[in-house]
């Protein structure tokens, strides 16, 4: 797992200093706006729990700055509802976050575009809210323990379309997003060995090209 992060974070690395060194345009697209859509999440435990997808809501305010032709660089600020929802309505937690991803923008096209993000993100928990419990006074970890670790940090990656018509860009993305830190502490005396946020949403966004 590790050599796999080390490999994603060396060409996340790779493909900025491409950018760098790669900022073409004679006039850069800069681009401010909104977006808002829905996420579908679990946690990867390990033990493992069984679990469905629980649904939420996310959303937040992008920044893109466009240098080449086809690369830039992308950052935002979201809300992100995440938490995992155990099968047979068990038990379900929704754990609300602040995020900030940092893309690496790749397009292709002109006024009708594909796009691809990818960048590593970093997360904050702001709260947490039991849905259900249906436990019947079970004391599992999962159950017994608030979020330990409200720091969250991971790496991301979405495919999106985009119209621009006359300067106002619409445009709508699938990410997937894969949290390396644990929600639970993971010392050798913990029950979980892993307790990771995994998340994929689907966003619609509005933005301004202001130049």
């Amino acid at each position: 797992m590790n050599k796999l992060l080390r490999i994603i974070f060396s060409v996340y690395l790779l493909m900025t200093s491409f950018f760098l060194d790669a900022q073409k345009l004679d006039k850069p697209e800069v681009y401010y706006g909104i977006n808002f859509g829905m996420t579908a999440s679990q946690i990867y435990f390990s033990p493992s729990v069984n679990q469905n997808y629980l649904t939420g809501y996310n959303g937040g305010v992008i920044f893109r700055y466009i240098g080449d032709k086809s690369l830039g660089l992308q950052t935002e600020l979201n809300f992100s509802q995440r938490g995992w929802k155990e099968t047979d309505n068990l038990y379900t937690k929704q754990l609300n976050y602040i995020e900030l991803p940092f893309l690496t923008h790749f397009n292709f096209g002109n006024k009708f575009r594909f796009f691809f993000n990818v960048g590593p993100k970093i997360s904050y928990l702001i709260s947490e809210k039991i849905l259900t419990n249906n436990t019947n006074g079970a004391t599992d970890y999962q159950y017994s323990k608030g979020v330990e670790n409200p720091f969250d940090y991971g790496f991301c990656a979405g495919l999106g379309c985009l119209m621009n018509i006359k300067g106002q860009v619409f445009q709508l993305e699938g990410r997937g997003a894969y949290s390396v830190s644990n929600i639970f502490s993971d010392a050798k005396k913990d029950y979980f060995d892993y307790s990771n946020n995994l998340t994929a949403s689907v966003n619609f966004s509005w933005l301004i090209q202001t130049q």
